[in-house]
This record gives structure tokens, C-alpha cells and sequence, in this order.
């Protein structure tokens, strides 16, 4: 799929970006099971400029992140799904645990989190303010994220 690309990519899109004038949002996460709360947090980061990048968490991290049971979805099902939305632009795979290296590279104008994060707690968002962007936290909607839907069907 022409959104997803690879870290030999990265280059090229960011030389591209530079050539706009156009308003580049960077979020980033596991995006696991894909939810109701991921789409309404996509619909709202896109809205608040003109490029949509997602980096996406590899399995390898998810997995020292979230823990052995983890991912339940690949990689590669998961950029799948979500560049099929018409919200994303681009997405990238990363192996680190944060997006440091991605978000210090690509100097998006906003960063955007959920609204389990504060900016004081959100990876690069010193980064992208001191580099004159805008750190946004969207509220999350409620009973929406993969850990509650995990949970919720080895109840049932």
C-alpha cells in the first residue's frame, strides 16, 4: 500500500514534506485491536492539520511494552487496517519503544496524543514545541482501548 513505508523511505516523504507549505500530524501507538477510540482519535488528529503520520509500534516492542500475550494483531494487519482509513496519510513502523527517533526527524507541526497522556508525559513533545509546533492531547472516549477489550471478552 502506497501509506505504509519503511525507514529507507523516510527521507524521500520527509523531503517531500518540506516542499509544502502543508500542516504534518504526527501520533503514534500500538493500534492492536483497532477500536472506536482509535478511529475517533485519527478522525481528530487529522482534522487538526493537512498529513496524517502514524508510526506503529513493531511487534517486538508491543510485546516488551505490553507484555508476552502481545500484539494479537501483526504488524503488518494492523498498518493494513489502518491505512484503509480515509484519516491516515502515511504510516511508519518503529522497533524502539518511543517514537523519539521518528518525531525528532520528521519535525511535525502537532503531535497528538490520547488523553491517558499529559504533554509533560508524551514522547517528543519538548521536541516538537521547542521547534515552534503544537503538542495536543484528544480526550479519549470511554471503555474504548485494547486492554479493555481484552479484558472485557476473557469475561465473557
Amino acid at each position: 500500500m502506497l501509506k505504509i513505508i519503511n525507514r529507507r523511505e523516510l527521507s524521500s516523504l520527509k523531503e517531500r514534506l518540506s516542499k509544502t507549505s502543508r500542516k504534518v500530524v504526527f501520533t503514534n501507538g500500538c493500534f492492536d485491536i483497532l477500536h472506536p477510540g482509535h478511529i475517533d482519535l485519527l478522525v481528530k488528529a487529522k482534522a487538526l492539520g493537512d498529513i496524517l503520520i502514524i508510526g506503529v509500534n513493531d511487534d517486538e516492542s508491543i510485546t516488551r511494552l505490553k507484555g508476552p500475550s502481545r500484539p494479537i494483531h501483526s504488524l503488518q494487519d494492523r498498518m493494513t487496517m489502518l491505512a484503509a482509513l480515509d484519516s491516515t496519510d502515511f504510516i511508519i513502523p518503529f522497533s524502539e519503544d518511543t517514537p523519539f527517533e521518528l518525531i525528532t526527524y520528521l519535525h511535525p507541526d502537532v503531535l497528538v496524543k490520547g488523553g491517558d497522556y499529559t504533554i509533560d508525559t508524551i514522547v517528543g513533545a519538548q521536541h516538537v514545541i521547542d521547534s515552534g509546533g503544537e503538542v495536543k492531547v484528544i480526550e479519549l472516549l470511554e471503555n474504548y482501548s485494547t486492554s479493555y477489550i481484552i479484558e472485557k471478552i476473557k469475561r465473557s
